[in-house]
């Protein structure tokens, strides 16, 4: 794991061994050989969801809030617009992430944007392009 992070490292800095498209879908992806192996990698997008300004809802009113949230987000992963979503496991200012599959941070952004618990101002979105091995996955 530690040689696959510094190729990835070295591949992002220098571009000599990678090189940088389109696919088809429009998604931005590199690849690159390492002996007999090529890796390819796609740009994601990795949203924070952070705890917004207005928190204060009565119960009832959060928890329809909430249920929308969850709503949505099903929406989006039945959609395939998202590959991974949760909450954190603390309680940190960051509430969740979300990983966006889309092809442009700015359709990440507007599709968490849409997000009735953001519309709310419970959550604040923070979006930042991410790259990660196209078949990679959870253990």
């Amino acid at each position: 794991m530690k040689k696959f992070i510094l190729l990835l490292f070295i591949a992002l800095q220098f571009g000599a061994i990678a090189q940088e498209s389109k696919n088809a879908e429009g998604f931005q992806i590199f690849s690159y050989q390492e002996g007999d192996t090529t890796y390819t990698m796609k740009q994601y997008v990795l949203c924070l969801l952070i705890e917004g300004p207005n928190r204060d809802h009565p119960e009832d009113e959060a928890d329809v809030i909430q249920a929308a949230h969850l709503a949505h987000l099903e929406q989006l992963a039945a959609d395939n617009k998202i590959c991974m979503v949760g909450p954190m496991g603390d309680d940190d200012n960051i509430k969740g992430i979300i990983i966006f599959n889309t092809p442009t941070v700015a359709e990440a952004k507007a599709l968490a944007k849409a997000d009735p618990a953001v519309k709310a101002g419970r959550l604040l979105v923070e979006v930042h392009p991410w790259w990660g091995a196209v078949g990679s996955k959870l253990f």
